[in-house]
Protein backbone atom coordinates (compact mmCIF):
# COMPACT_ATOMS: atom_id res chain seq x y z
CA UNK A 1 0.00 0.00 0.00
CA UNK A 2 0.30 3.79 -0.08
CA UNK A 3 2.33 3.38 3.71
CA UNK A 4 4.71 0.40 2.32
CA UNK A 5 5.97 2.02 -0.70
CA UNK A 6 6.69 5.47 1.11
CA UNK A 7 8.77 3.62 3.47
CA UNK A 8 10.68 2.35 0.27
CA UNK A 9 11.33 5.47 -1.12
CA UNK A 10 12.45 7.27 2.46
CA UNK A 11 15.85 5.23 2.33
CA UNK A 12 18.53 8.09 0.61
CA UNK A 13 21.61 5.90 0.49
CA UNK A 14 22.24 1.74 0.26
CA UNK A 15 25.68 -0.03 0.86
CA UNK A 16 27.24 -0.48 -2.84
CA UNK A 17 28.99 -3.79 -3.24
CA UNK A 18 32.01 -1.81 -3.68
CA UNK A 19 32.31 -0.96 0.00
CA UNK A 20 31.95 -4.33 1.10
CA UNK A 21 35.21 -5.10 0.81
CA UNK A 22 35.78 -2.82 3.83
CA UNK A 23 33.45 -4.67 5.89
CA UNK A 24 35.14 -8.35 4.50
CA UNK A 25 38.65 -7.99 3.48
CA UNK A 26 40.94 -8.55 6.28
CA UNK A 27 43.91 -7.27 3.91
CA UNK A 28 42.14 -3.87 2.73
CA UNK A 29 44.57 -1.01 3.84
CA UNK A 30 42.30 1.61 4.49
CA UNK A 31 39.46 1.86 6.90
CA UNK A 32 37.97 -1.05 8.08
CA UNK A 33 34.91 -1.16 9.51
CA UNK A 34 34.25 -3.85 12.35
CA UNK A 35 31.66 -4.31 14.90
CA UNK A 36 28.98 -3.18 13.41
CA UNK A 37 26.63 -5.02 10.66
CA UNK A 38 26.51 -3.92 7.24
CA UNK A 39 22.63 -3.40 7.81
CA UNK A 40 22.78 -1.29 11.13
CA UNK A 41 25.71 0.83 9.91
CA UNK A 42 23.45 1.21 6.54
CA UNK A 43 20.37 2.26 8.81
CA UNK A 44 22.88 4.97 10.83
CA UNK A 45 23.32 6.43 7.91
CA UNK A 46 20.17 6.92 6.50
CA UNK A 47 18.74 7.84 9.81
CA UNK A 48 21.62 10.50 10.47
CA UNK A 49 20.48 12.10 6.71
CA UNK A 50 16.91 11.72 7.87
CA UNK A 51 17.54 13.75 11.06
CA UNK A 52 20.02 16.53 9.81
CA UNK A 53 17.84 16.97 6.96
CA UNK A 54 14.74 17.59 9.41
CA UNK A 55 16.81 19.81 11.21
CA UNK A 56 17.21 21.86 7.66
CA UNK A 57 20.89 20.89 7.01
CA UNK A 58 22.53 20.44 3.77
CA UNK A 59 23.52 16.82 4.67
CA UNK A 60 24.76 15.66 1.19
CA UNK A 61 28.08 18.18 0.30
CA UNK A 62 28.88 18.52 -3.40
CA UNK A 63 32.19 15.89 -4.32
CA UNK A 64 33.73 15.92 -7.40
CA UNK A 65 31.72 15.53 -10.08
CA UNK A 66 27.94 15.91 -10.17
CA UNK A 67 27.24 12.17 -9.47
CA UNK A 68 29.76 12.22 -5.95
CA UNK A 69 28.36 13.24 -3.00
CA UNK A 70 30.03 13.48 0.42
CA UNK A 71 28.19 13.04 4.34
CA UNK A 72 30.02 13.87 6.91
CA UNK A 73 28.96 11.61 10.30
CA UNK A 74 30.26 11.33 13.75
CA UNK A 75 32.26 8.24 13.80
CA UNK A 76 30.07 5.75 15.53
CA UNK A 77 32.34 2.97 14.88
CA UNK A 78 34.78 1.71 17.13
CA UNK A 79 38.62 1.39 16.98
CA UNK A 80 38.28 3.16 13.53
CA UNK A 81 41.82 5.16 12.95
CA UNK A 82 42.61 8.56 11.15
CA UNK A 83 44.61 7.84 7.84
CA UNK A 84 46.47 11.04 8.37
CA UNK A 85 48.01 13.31 11.18
CA UNK A 86 48.73 16.89 12.26
CA UNK A 87 52.12 17.70 12.09
CA UNK A 88 53.48 18.86 15.86
CA UNK A 89 56.40 20.01 17.54
CA UNK A 90 56.47 16.39 19.09
CA UNK A 91 56.06 13.97 16.09
CA UNK A 92 57.84 16.00 13.08
CA UNK A 93 60.92 14.29 13.75
CA UNK A 94 59.48 10.77 12.77
CA UNK A 95 58.16 12.08 9.46
CA UNK A 96 60.11 10.11 6.49
CA UNK A 97 59.90 10.42 3.09
CA UNK A 98 60.74 8.41 -0.07
CA UNK A 99 60.00 8.19 -3.65
CA UNK A 100 56.65 6.10 -4.76
CA UNK A 101 54.33 6.00 -7.90
CA UNK A 102 51.20 4.11 -7.30
CA UNK A 103 51.19 1.82 -10.58
CA UNK A 104 54.05 0.76 -12.73
CA UNK A 105 53.63 2.82 -15.24
CA UNK A 106 53.57 6.28 -13.30
CA UNK A 107 56.80 8.19 -12.50
CA UNK A 108 57.65 8.07 -8.85
CA UNK A 109 57.22 11.37 -7.06
CA UNK A 110 58.64 12.24 -3.66
CA UNK A 111 56.08 11.88 -0.68
CA UNK A 112 56.31 12.25 3.05
CA UNK A 113 54.50 10.31 5.93
CA UNK A 114 54.75 8.84 8.94
CA UNK A 115 55.29 5.02 9.51
CA UNK A 116 52.29 3.51 11.24
CA UNK A 117 54.61 1.40 13.67
CA UNK A 118 56.07 5.03 15.46
CA UNK A 119 52.85 6.73 15.45
CA UNK A 120 50.54 4.19 16.85
CA UNK A 121 48.14 3.87 19.14
CA UNK A 122 46.68 5.81 16.45
CA UNK A 123 43.97 8.55 17.46
CA UNK A 124 40.44 7.53 16.79
CA UNK A 125 38.84 9.42 13.84
CA UNK A 126 36.24 12.10 14.59
CA UNK A 127 33.94 11.76 11.58
CA UNK A 128 33.21 9.28 8.93
CA UNK A 129 33.41 10.61 5.45
CA UNK A 130 30.69 8.89 3.43
CA UNK A 131 31.23 9.20 -0.24
CA UNK A 132 28.57 8.13 -2.57
CA UNK A 133 27.48 7.91 -5.85
CA UNK A 134 24.33 8.50 -7.77
CA UNK A 135 22.27 5.12 -8.50
CA UNK A 136 22.32 6.11 -12.55
CA UNK A 137 26.26 6.75 -12.40
CA UNK A 138 26.80 2.94 -10.42
CA UNK A 139 24.28 1.11 -12.87
CA UNK A 140 26.71 2.97 -15.68
CA UNK A 141 29.33 1.83 -14.30
CA UNK A 142 27.96 -2.02 -14.29
CA UNK A 143 27.12 -1.42 -17.66
CA UNK A 144 30.70 -0.52 -18.57
CA UNK A 145 32.46 -3.64 -16.87
CA UNK A 146 29.63 -5.66 -18.37
CA UNK A 147 28.02 -6.34 -14.53
CA UNK A 148 24.35 -7.26 -14.07
CA UNK A 149 23.27 -3.73 -12.72
CA UNK A 150 22.50 -3.98 -8.80
CA UNK A 151 19.34 -3.95 -7.62
CA UNK A 152 18.85 -0.76 -5.97
CA UNK A 153 16.28 1.14 -3.62
CA UNK A 154 17.86 4.05 -3.08
CA UNK A 155 19.06 6.99 -5.31
CA UNK A 156 22.73 7.15 -3.46
CA UNK A 157 25.14 4.29 -3.50
CA UNK A 158 27.72 4.17 -0.68
CA UNK A 159 31.25 3.32 -2.34
CA UNK A 160 33.87 4.45 0.21
CA UNK A 161 34.17 5.55 3.65
CA UNK A 162 37.10 7.28 5.27
CA UNK A 163 37.14 7.93 8.54
CA UNK A 164 39.30 11.20 9.82
CA UNK A 165 39.24 14.06 11.90
CA UNK A 166 37.68 16.67 9.66
CA UNK A 167 33.82 17.42 8.55
CA UNK A 168 35.02 18.41 5.20
CA UNK A 169 36.68 16.35 2.50
CA UNK A 170 40.40 16.77 2.86
CA UNK A 171 42.42 17.63 -0.37
CA UNK A 172 43.87 16.24 -2.89
CA UNK A 173 47.76 16.38 -2.19
CA UNK A 174 49.54 19.13 -4.19
CA UNK A 175 51.66 16.61 -5.52
CA UNK A 176 48.66 14.37 -7.05
CA UNK A 177 47.14 17.20 -8.50
CA UNK A 178 50.37 18.17 -10.54
CA UNK A 179 51.42 14.47 -11.80
CA UNK A 180 47.61 14.38 -12.87
CA UNK A 181 48.33 17.77 -14.44
CA UNK A 182 51.47 16.74 -16.22
CA UNK A 183 51.13 13.40 -17.20
CA UNK A 184 47.31 13.01 -17.43
CA UNK A 185 45.61 10.11 -20.31
CA UNK A 186 46.74 10.88 -23.50
CA UNK A 187 49.41 13.37 -22.53
CA UNK A 188 47.01 16.14 -22.27
CA UNK A 189 47.59 17.75 -19.08
CA UNK A 190 44.47 18.83 -16.51
CA UNK A 191 44.80 22.55 -15.84
CA UNK A 192 45.89 23.09 -12.06
CA UNK A 193 42.93 24.90 -10.04
CA UNK A 194 45.16 27.31 -8.62
CA UNK A 195 43.30 28.75 -5.52
CA UNK A 196 42.40 24.37 -5.31
CA UNK A 197 45.84 23.62 -5.22
CA UNK A 198 46.81 26.77 -2.72
CA UNK A 199 44.13 25.13 -0.09
CA UNK A 200 45.39 21.87 -0.67
CA UNK A 201 48.50 23.47 0.59
CA UNK A 202 47.39 24.90 3.42
CA UNK A 203 46.00 21.72 4.70
CA UNK A 204 49.12 19.34 3.46
CA UNK A 205 51.40 21.70 4.87
CA UNK A 206 50.02 20.93 8.39
CA UNK A 207 49.32 17.03 7.99
CA UNK A 208 50.76 14.36 7.09
CA UNK A 209 50.13 10.35 5.47
CA UNK A 210 50.09 7.69 7.88
CA UNK A 211 51.93 4.56 5.59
Amino acid sequence: GRLGRRLMASKTMVLDEFVLRQFDDPNYKGTKITGVSKEDFEKRLNDFHDEQKKAGETVLKEGYAPFCKHMFIPNFVEGVTVGALSITEENKGLLESRYEARTKDELPVLVRYFPKAKVEPLPVAKFLDIILYSKEQIIKEAAAMKRDPPEMDAPWGVISVKAQDQDFENPMQPITMMRNALISEGGSGVEIDKEKYRKSVEFWQEHALVA
